[in-house]
């Protein structure tokens, strides 16, 4: 990470002091052609969706339409970098696509973690929590570092964590800041209380967008439906095994494993763009060799979303 900043502040710096050179000119238009191609590569569903593992449905909500599990593997591993995971697919804004300006995405996984208890709803003081993981976040950023990673900042609640009863979905946003960087990243996630798991929405991008994200989210929860036998309301205490943790401990999770690294590539990608006039291929190499150079800390499952009262 230190190299990737080091590389889009050299970035930066050029294209500020040449901003109206032609050679800046011919280098933009070689990037969003570059864009373009990319963009042009994927191809989205919308309507209703059966998604995999038969865990339930997804009617792609308006505004926004679904990549499937393959594409989207190749989206966050191929085209922005990150390390190999699976997903149960992306969804991305209509209007725009991975490599368009402003773009953010909801990438949608599964945790078989069993029934989580909703009895702690109420009783959560979110504003302590909030210290507890700050300092978690402290803490886990000296093995960063050591790594050769820049540290993360745990800001604040972008949206405090709100639990509806009634739907069973828990959500709510978070405001970091990796190392030195200028815009903080917005960590914004849903997560659907089932009878085995969790099905989460993790939405990445920069703060300035919550209000667009935040605005999707009424939309987006009614969209996703576990399949009959998995709602929440099936659960079985005699048979159905008990999460080792209530909403409290969702919220709680590790601040890092829950931002994936992805966050990062989003961020960076237009400035390493930039900085290779058009040839991605250099950017992944720089992954890849770091992938062979330093081990990856190892990333969890992501976190979670909007709270009205935020």
């Amino acid at each position: 990470m230190k190299k990737l900043l080091l590389l889009a502040a050299l970035g930066l710096l050029q294209l500020s002091a040449a901003a109206t050179t032609p050679e800046v000119t011919e280098r933009t238009a070689r990037e969003k052609t570059y864009a373009d191609s990319v963009n042009a590569t994927f191809h989205y569903k919308t309507g209703k969706v059966v998604l995999p593992q038969s865990l339930g449905d997804l009617t792609v909500p308006t505004g926004f339409r679904y990549l499937d599990t393959e594409q989207s593997k190749r989206l966050l591993t191929e085209v922005w970098g990150n390390p190999q995971g699976e997903s149960l697919g992306m969804l991305l804004p209509a209007d725009r696509g991975p490599l368009s300006d402003n773009n953010w995405a909801f990438v949608l996984q599964y945790e078989d973690m069993g029934y989580v208890k909703d009895d702690d709803a109420d009783e959560i003081n979110y504003d302590d929590l909030l210290k507890e993981m700050q300092a978690d976040t402290e803490e886990e950023n000296k093995g960063r570092v050591e790594a050769g990673y820049e540290p993360v900042t745990l800001v604040g609640w972008a949206a405090k964590p709100y639990y509806d009863k009634n739907l069973n979905v828990l959500h709510w946003a978070q405001e970091l800041k990796f190392g030195e960087a200028t815009e903080n990243t917005l960590n914004y996630n849903v997560r659907l209380l089932g009878r085995k798991g969790v099905l989460i929405l993790n939405a990445v991008g920069n703060t300035s967008q919550l209000p667009e994200v935040r605005s999707s989210i009424p939309n987006v929860i009614p969209s996703v439906t576990f399949a009959s036998g998995l709602r929440y309301a099936d659960f079985q205490p005699d048979i159905d095994e008990v999460a080792a943790y209530g909403i409290g401990g969702l919220v709680a999770g590790k601040v890092l494993a829950k931002v994936g690294f992805f966050a990062l590539i989003l961020k960076f990608w237009k400035v390493l763009l930039a900085l290779v006039a058009g040839g991605w291929s250099v950017v992944r190499r720089f992954f890849g060799g770091k992938k062979t150079e330093e081990p990856e800390p190892a990333l969890d499952a992501p976190t979670e979303n909007f709270s009205p009262e935020a």
